[in-house]
């Protein structure tokens, strides 16, 4: 199965991590997302909820 793009439309970079506070992911992985392999945004998508924890447990979410 694709892996969708994991925006939820909450589009703002975190300044310490370099982390979009709504997916997770760094600027250059949203915009080179449209261009990379199956594999390589599955393996992206793997590390988001660790990302996103992270963030939260910073206070910056």
């Amino acid at each position: 199965m694709a892996a969708s793009s994991p925006c939820i439309n909450i589009c703002q970079m975190d300044d310490d991590s370099d982390l979009c506070l709504g997916c997770g992911r760094t600027i250059d992985e949203i915009i080179a997302w449209g261009s990379l392999r199956e594999d390589q945004r599955q393996a992206i998508m793997a590390e988001l909820p660790a990302r996103l924890e992270e963030l939260t447990r910073n206070g910056a979410r």
